[in-house]
């Protein structure tokens, strides 16, 4: 069996994390599930961890993933930090790495162990190449593991593109690898109309700046005809519920009720910034609903203006022209645009993405 290891600090390693998304999980057990070995390590920066308020694990191996602390940034011998763990001495095809950290730590490792090494590319690996906070030691030891990779995925088109752009020398080793949605959830609502008393808009994510979602909210207010509700939690959401006291909030809500709150909803609307990829809108196209993404932001490629969904920036007087105008829509434009969403998104499956991963992988072996 060819067997891979896979390095990352954006691993779950409790079922339970709420904080941690799961979008490196999915790669892992999709591999596993299309017959490819796979162990997981997570190198975890202790301050990272506290700053970001995730939970804490002492080093050592949790099920299928061997955790690995570091006071100060990858300060010690690889194999010291790696005792406890069979990694050492078993025999793998490849080392995946993704975010930063996990890429610094695997060109060691793969240095040591004489692996090929595939990087995939984040926005965050993006900021530590470009922002001049990281320039003193991450951009280098993150560059020269970019440079002894043998592949770059990268998580989506709008990466790709940027990655290039700084970095020329790196456009024949780099490939796009997109995550997918479990196919079970696909939802064709191409024949629904949207509803002429009430149209169901969604928004979904945690209350970060970034995200946006008071423009959504000031987009929705005093606009006839549209109930918003919100999923999501998060420090601000005192001031974003002070906005508008008729928008409804559900809190944190568990995957499967998310899901079914999107197969309820007409149009779901995230002007989210800084987004690698964005899998809720995946999850939302997956669901039937029409979907409005960020211009030049992760899902941007996959979301085509005006086509299958629509693009804007995040301004709440654009997103209101947009709702308005999807309001406007005739029949057969609307079943044109939910068509293609349907179409676009059976090419996003978990299963066609992993499979798609792997196939650049073993192209290089």
């Amino acid at each position: 069996m060819k067997r891979l290891l896979f390095i990352t600090d954006l691993y779950p390693v409790s079922e339970n994390e709420k904080v941690t998304p799961r979008t490196l999980y999915d790669f892992v057990y999709g591999f596993r599930e299309l017959g490819v070995g796979v162990d997981v390590i997570k190198p975890n920066f202790i301050l990272n961890s506290f700053l970001r308020k995730k939970p804490f694990y002492r080093t050592g191996q949790y099920k299928d993933v061997f955790n690995v602390n570091y006071h100060l940034p990858f300060l010690g011998k690889i194999e010291n930090k790696l005792q406890g763990s069979t990694v050492l001495n078993t025999d793998y095809s490849a080392i995946v790495s993704h975010m930063p950290s996990g890429s610094i730590f695997a060109h060691e490792l793969a240095c040591k162990l004489g692996l090929p090494l595939i990087c995939g590319i984040h926005i965050s690996d993006l900021d530590v190449l470009t922002k001049p906070i990281y320039a003193i030691y991450f951009k280098r030891a993150l560059l020269n593991a970019f440079r002894y990779a043998k592949l770059l995925a990268c998580r989506s088109d709008i990466i790709k593109k940027r990655l290039i752009k700084f970095y020329p020398e790196f456009e024949n080793k780099v490939f796009t690898a997109y995550s997918g949605v479990e196919e079970d959830i696909i939802f064709d609502r191409a024949n629904e109309t949207l509803l002429n008393d009430k149209i169901k808009v969604l928004t979904c994510a945690n209350f970060k700046k970034r995200k946006n979602i008071d423009k959504v909210i000031k987009a929705c207010k005093g606009l006839e005809s549209f109930d918003l509700t919100v999923i999501g939690d998060g420090t601000q959401r005192k001031n974003l519920e002070k906005i508008d006291r008729s928008v409804k909030f559900t809190g944190y809500l568990p995957h499967a009720k998310v899901l079914e709150y999107m197969r309820n909803s007409d149009i779901f609307v995230l002007p989210s910034v800084g987004e690698t990829l964005g899998m809720v809108y995946l999850e939302a196209m997956a669901s039937g609903c029409i979907t409005v993404a960020t211009k030049d932001d992760g899902i941007d490629g996959i979301i085509k203006n005006n086509i299958n969904g629509f693009l804007v920036t995040p301004d709440e007087i654009e997103i209101a022209d947009i709702l308005l105008n999807i309001k406007k829509l005739d029949k057969k434009s609307l079943e044109t645009l939910r068509c293609n969403s349907f179409n676009t998104i059976k090419k996003y499956t978990k299963k066609q993405m992993c499979a798609y991963y792997l196939q650049q992988i073993f192209k290089i072996m």
